[in-house]
């Protein structure tokens, strides 16, 4: 086994750069996606809220009947400005309430 110059093996020296550049590249979309975030504006999602009710009898009751609620999302990857991403409230459009 070949001993650079720093005194690492080749491999520990390549899988170092390789971490490295892994983790600029995530900085680099995350800020990027952030940028994309406050220039756009915040969407909207409809979301069904219901009640989830534990009776005395161990059971649960759910209760529908409530109106559906607009939840404010943002278009990016990642949840920024204080709201979620767009494209996960849109796969969770029921939001359950525990009573």
């Amino acid at each position: 086994m070949q001993v650079g110059q720093s005194g690492q093996s080749p491999f520990l020296a390549r899988a170092r750069r390789v971490l490295l550049s892994l983790v600029v590249f995530v900085i680099a979309v995350y800020f990027a996606d952030y940028l994309a975030a406050r220039s756009n504006p915040l969407g909207s999602v409809q979301v069904q809220p219901y009640y989830a009710v534990h009776r005395k009898d161990k059971r649960m009751s759910f209760d529908f009947d409530v109106p559906v609620e607009s939840q404010a999302c943002v278009q990016s990857l990642a949840p920024h400005l204080g709201c979620p991403p767009c494209w996960y409230v849109k796969r969770h459009t029921t939001r359950r309430i525990e009573e």
